[in-house]
């Protein structure tokens, strides 16, 4: 499908369909780097997000599905205002530009190799007047108080590094998943500056591991003492422990 551009029904209806020396010396190709471990994402240059058709390179995190539930809690505020912490390519920022026409989206990211591909995501798909990427070290280039603190950081510690699929390992940028010696090292400092960035019934999302939910929840706890605040953990489809919610 890759190779020839086309849909799934046309490769089934036309199995006979020969190919061009050119085509298979593309396919031989492609399968050559598929067999040496590199995702399929990064082969076909997408992957689809929320419905969403999403490209990719090497230099961001390929989407997971995952992440489309904290989209849905984040979806669920109607925010006025979002910050996407660490926004990759873009699919955070975009899912929610493209279903909340009104919303204001600032990305963040300190690697401006992935704010390119996200710009380019957000232009495609026709909300990128919507969305203002910054270059930034999480929220030290912070925005006006919004709505809503979005993010899926990094958060992969140290001895799960080495367990982690070579694909992963090898070929997706560590920067996007290395969390430090816990794995919580950058959503401590992301918690620590979310204060006073939150509108008053304002909210961080953020995605943790599954076995982080209590450490977690320490740290927003932390950060974010106030009587009357809610701190929870959602779960994701699969049952594990997925997005700390921390509303004010």
């Amino acid at each position: 499908m890759h190779v020839l551009g086309v849909r799934r029904t046309t490769l089934l209806a036309h199995p006979e369909h020969p190919l061009t020396a050119t085509e298979l010396e593309r396919y031989e190709a492609v399968v050559s780097d598929r067999l040496l471990g590199h995702p399929l994402p990064y082969l076909t240059g997408k992957v689809e997000f929320y419905g969403l058709d999403i490209r990719v390179t090497p230099e961001v995190l390929i989407p997971r599905p995952e992440t489309e539930g904290l989209v849905e809690l984040a979806l669920a505020y109607r925010p006025g205002s979002v910050v996407d912490v660490g926004t990759g390519s873009g699919c955070i920022a975009i899912a929610l530009a493209a279903n909340l026409p009104t919303v204001t989206v600032y990305g963040i990211d300190i690697s401006p190799a992935a704010l390119a591909v996200a710009r380019r995501n957000a232009d495609r798909l026709g909300v990128g007047d919507r969305i203002e990427f910054i270059v930034g070290d999480l929220l030290s280039r912070r925005p006006d108080p919004v709505d809503l603190i979005v993010s899926n950081p990094p958060y992969v510690s140290a001895d799960e590094w080495a367990s982690l699929p070579p694909a992963i390992r090898h070929h997706e940028p560590r920067l996007a998943l290395d969390g430090g010696p816990d794995g919580l090292a950058v959503i401590r400092r992301l918690v620590s500056q979310s204060q006073g960035l939150l509108r008053p019934g304002g909210a961080l999302l953020l995605e943790i591991g599954a076995d982080q939910s209590e450490q977690a929840q320490d740290i927003a706890q932390t950060y974010f003492p106030e009587d009357g605040t809610i701190i929870r953990v959602h779960p994701d489809l699969a049952g594990r422990d997925r997005v700390l919610e921390v509303r004010v």
